[in-house]
């Protein structure tokens, strides 16, 4: 079960890589950089070299990153999963006190050559503590107790508290998002899933009452009726929708989006990158993301369907839940069906910690489909 290293046997090396994996990612990475260097060539922008290099730069070690665990059996992490879930933490408590403060969030550590946010690589580090303890859980059929589910909630709602802290609700609603799509596709009980349900909504107005900030109120009073303050709270749901609506059906072409080359458009490059798209691509660009993202989801549960082992099969769950949440509430948020939240598209928006865990999710994902047909 340890570390096999590279494993050599009838069949070639790299006639077992998912070749359509690699593909669908590249093109979503292809897709984020035309639209990030768009997206950042207003005559007010910040540089155009400097985020478009960088992207270059995250994308480079995310690859790098994607290979190395491509080619090595994903069971030697087996190992180290508690160790990263228990240094994750720490990250997260360090960050609630002394993290870096930008936008009015607490949610970097400042490394100086590199800003980290350990919510983002506290996503995989979930995936990963959930697989490994879920893998030896054997409902026979009857799904998940509340015995059974009582650890794994803890284990998701000990970082989904802390990232919350920061304040971060988009992110600490992924983190629940993809710890409850695991728990689900291992199967829990229907009076469980009526209890929950239950709580959730009895806890609802204790939560806007005493556990949303101000302005997380504003946000979903915005998302409601976002023309109640349409130059202040109401600004970027309104200027989203607009850019959206104006690409039409085939778009504006490349760098000629008024919403987003004027800088009407807030935060661009990051969690309204779709925004840019839909304004300059229309709704052909935006439906074929789309379509490329539903073939990345087909092709990873066809790789869980057919892995070797369930651990394998849990971590693919995982990633494929990570990706999915994060381009439902991004695109949701982009289009007005959703409230602003900053959750950041994958694989095209902006950002190293986002774009190094993804890959890195993704590296593993390729892993579990290299040894599919290992026995």
């Amino acid at each position: 079960m340890g570390l096999r290293g590279l494993h050599v046997n009838e069949r070639n090396f790299l006639s077992r890589i998912d070749i359509r994996l690699i593909l669908l990612i590249f093109c979503l990475n292809v897709i984020g950089l035309f639209n990030l260097y768009s997206a950042t060539h207003g005559p007010n922008s910040v540089s155009v070299e400097s985020l478009f290099i960088q992207q270059i730069v995250w994308l480079v070690g995310g690859w790098t990153i994607f290979f190395i665990l491509t080619f090595f059996d994903y069971l030697w992490i087996n190992r180290l999963i508690w160790l990263m879930y228990a240094v994750n933490i720490a990250a997260l408590i360090y960050t609630d006190v002394k993290g870096k403060v930008v936008l009015g969030g607490q949610r970097w550590i400042d490394l100086h050559f590199f800003r980290y946010q350990p919510s983002e690589t506290m996503k995989l580090c979930l995936i990963l503590v959930l697989a490994k303890i879920l893998v030896h859980y054997n409902s026979q059929g009857k799904g998940m107790g509340l015995r059974e589910i009582a650890f794994p909630a803890f284990l998701i709602l000990l970082p989904f508290g802390l990232t919350v802290k920061q304040p971060d609700l988009g992110t600490a609603m992924t983190l629940m998002f993809i710890g409850g799509t695991m728990l689900f596709f291992v199967k829990i009980r229907k009076s469980i899933l009526v209890s929950i349900f239950m709580a959730a909504i009895i806890a609802l107005p204790l939560a806007w009452n005493y556990g949303l900030k101000e302005y997380q109120k504003n946000r979903v009073i915005t998302f409601i009726s976002p023309d109640l303050d349409p130059q202040g709270k109401g600004y970027n749901s309104i200027q989203s929708k607009i850019a959206v609506g104006s690409g039409k059906f085939l778009g504006k072409g490349f760098r000629m989006g008024t919403q987003s080359q004027l800088e009407f458009l807030p935060e661009r490059h990051t969690d309204f990158i779709f925004a840019v798209l839909s304004e300059e691509w229309g709704f052909i660009g935006s439906f074929l993301v789309l379509i490329t993202f539903a073939f990345l989801f087909k092709i990873c549960f066809e790789i869980a369907h057919q892995a070797r082992d369930k651990f394998g099969a849990l971590i693919t769950v995982g990633v494929t839940a990570y990706i999915f949440w994060h381009m439902f509430v991004n695109i949701g948020m982009v289009i007005g069906l959703l409230p602003i939240v900053g959750v950041p598209l994958p694989l095209l928006s902006y950002g190293g910690s986002g774009m190094l865990t993804t890959m890195t999710g993704l590296g593993l994902v390729s892993s579990v489909a290299y040894r599919r047909y290992l026995f």
